[in-house]
């Protein structure tokens, strides 16, 4: 099995050359490639040093790098870990060897099941929490580690995953995307160690944590239009309620006056029309769904004549 180490990096100076090393040893036979995120810093010559190829990618921002690892690595299987040495090149065979004996499509090395409070803080650890909360209940799964920047993918993946988002959310994208596109997702535990000295996260919580939130809605209205505007029509029934119960209780005649009665209708009416479009929304999808299946069907017959 031809394997390919991809290692997205913006300034890892301090660490780079030895994750290169460190899959050097592992993976003697694979092809080590950094994709240098346009660094200020000295990481790409460092990692031409320790002998891997360097990719640039100018576009800045995480989702940009992992778009340019699956559209140019040609391997049976990728692995693809972050630059910052917090993951142990030696956990790589655990995550290669469900792609080798065809079990995944996309393995994630689970890393919060044993991370120390020096790896990851109070804060990190809550949002990694939250995000996989509202991950599992809207799309009905158990994921145990949705952020993890430590994956192997085989070739069926990096050919029928599509990946948009340009920043962090991308590793909640990738997991997502390949979920919709009826892929097998597998965890394996991985070790997770903070970052040495000299090295810092690019990582803002916030501003990062609400566009991993905005990347979930938006995957949830594209697949699952259905759950999203029926959640999104009874939000409006819900706040309905309430403004008419305080309506009420603020003036107990309202209720015989018309903007009342408008209100009332209005919230009924949008919150029925959103469950409505949700139908047809879901209707639609599942058509191009069907279309997509068949064509991968044709074109695999296809294939088989050819051979």
């Amino acid at each position: 099995m031809r394997v390919t180490v991809a290692i997205p990096c913006y300034n890892e100076g301090p660490t780079i050359a030895k994750v290169v090393a460190d899959f050097r040893r592992e993976l003697p036979q694979a092809e080590i490639v950094v994709f240098d995120n346009a660094s200020t810093d000295d990481s790409a010559r460092r990692a031409r040093d320790a002998g891997a190829r360097v990719v640039r990618e100018k576009r800045r921002g995480k989702g940009f790098v992992m778009q340019a690892i699956l559209e140019q690595v040609d391997a049976d299987c990728c692995v693809i870990v972050d630059g910052d040495d917090t993951y142990f090149a030696e956990d790589v065979h655990e995550l290669l060897r469900p792609i080798a004996e065809d079990r995944a499509d996309m393995v994630v090395g689970d890393r919060l099941h044993a991370a120390t409070r020096g790896a990851l803080d109070d804060l990190h650890r809550f949002g990694n929490r939250a995000i996989l909360r509202i991950i599992n209940l809207s799309f009905g799964t158990d994921f145990k580690d949705v952020l993890s920047g430590y994956r192997a993918v085989n070739l069926r993946f990096r050919s029928f995953v599509p990946l948009i988002t340009p920043g962090f959310e991308t590793e909640s994208e990738m997991t997502l995307q390949a979920l919709e596109k009826g892929m097998t997702i597998l965890e394996v535990p991985a070790r997770y160690r903070a970052r040495p000295a000299g090295s810092y996260s690019k990582l803002s919580p916030f501003a990062d944590g609400y566009r991993i939130v905005i990347t979930i809605g938006t995957l949830l209205k594209n697949h699952r239009p259905l759950l999203f505007f029926s959640l999104l029509g009874l939000g409006v029934l819900v706040l309905d309620a309430v403004v008419s119960l305080v309506w009420l209780w603020r003036d107990p005649r309202a209720s015989g006056g018309p903007g009342f009665w408008v209100v009332f209708a209005v919230g009924l009416l949008l919150s029925s029309l959103l469950g409505l479009f949700g139908m047809l929304m879901s209707a639609v999808t599942t058509g191009f769904n069907e279309m997509i299946s068949l064509g991968r069907r044709r074109a695999s017959r296809k294939d088989e004549r050819g051979q």
